[in-house]
């Protein structure tokens, strides 16, 4: 007569109720807002250490434009357009130059692996890097305005609309960058790709587009940020023609929700391969 071991009459126990109850339920997925919240916190800790050179780098870069075009440009419409775009590309620098460079590491070094692994939506992925590196443009935005009043004499009364300026423009900015970062094959293409694009966000925000050749102006309309600028720039008038910038904002948001909803593809197309 032989001896059945303990370990394999357990087994053989756990089998058996796995037979008859079936196979154990999945935790169930998480919401999209609680883990937005989650990703948000952590990328916004893990970015924290970078913070004071980022927001140094980012601002100093649009003063010194600003200082730069004070020679060339003396008032007027041109000094809004100027103003108004050197205070966007702070947020163009860090959502589309740096986020393009962040998830172009994260495709390479594996990093996309261990995001799928988590059962968080793909949205909340992007959606969470994006909010948390546009955060760190909010002091180095409102710093630039401030300064470029300054130099062009231009009122500060309206400077409150930054508050829907940097999110909605970040928001357009932050999905175009996440999605270069995650469809270019190798990390140094997403590198140069935000650099382009930060590039094309410093030519076509900061110059004035009347005096930009024709098409200058149609890739001026195509450019994400654009309309951001637009609506920041109309604010400094004498008497600003609120249903314009209200226009030019809704446009900007649309921008900012395809941008982020092709980003959120591209993240679901990157972390299956």
């Amino acid at each position: 007569m032989s001896a059945v071991p303990l370990e394999a009459a357990v087994r053989a126990d756990v089998s058996r109720e796995r037979d008859v109850d079936g196979p154990a339920p999945l935790a169930p997925a998480a919401r999209l807002f609680p883990a937005l919240s989650a990703v948000y916190r952590a990328q916004l800790s893990r970015a924290r250490v970078a913070r004071i050179p980022l927001l140094f780098v980012a601002t100093f870069q649009s003063v010194g434009i600003m200082i730069l075009m004070r020679g060339v440009v003396d008032g007027g419409g041109e000094a809004r357009a100027v103003v108004a775009g050197s205070s966007v590309l702070v947020v163009a620098f860090v959502a589309l130059n740096l986020l393009a460079q962040y998830f172009g590491q994260l495709r390479a070094d594996g990093g996309l692996d261990h995001y799928a692994t988590l059962p968080v939506p793909p949205a909340a992925v992007v959606l969470g890097a994006a909010a948390a590196y546009a955060s760190f443009t909010v002091p180095g935005t409102v710093v630039t305005a401030i300064v470029g009043c300054g130099l062009f004499g231009l009122p500060l009364t309206h400077l409150w609309v930054l508050i829907a300026v940097i999110p909605l423009a970040g928001a357009a900015l932050a999905g175009l960058g996440a999605a270069l970062g995650l469809l270019a094959p190798r990390p140094e293409l997403a590198t140069l790709l935000g650099q382009m694009g930060m590039s094309a966000a410093l030519l076509l925000g900061v110059l004035p587009a009347d005096r930009m050749p024709t098409v200058l102006q149609f890739a001026r309309d195509l450019l994400p940020s654009t309309y951001g600028v637009e609506a920041f720039a109309h604010t400094f008038g004498p008497d600003p023609d609120w249903a314009v910038v209200a226009l030019d904002l809704a446009v900007c948001a649309g921008v900012g929700v395809a941008s982020l909803a092709v980003a959120t593809w591209a993240y679901r197309r990157a972390a299956v391969r």
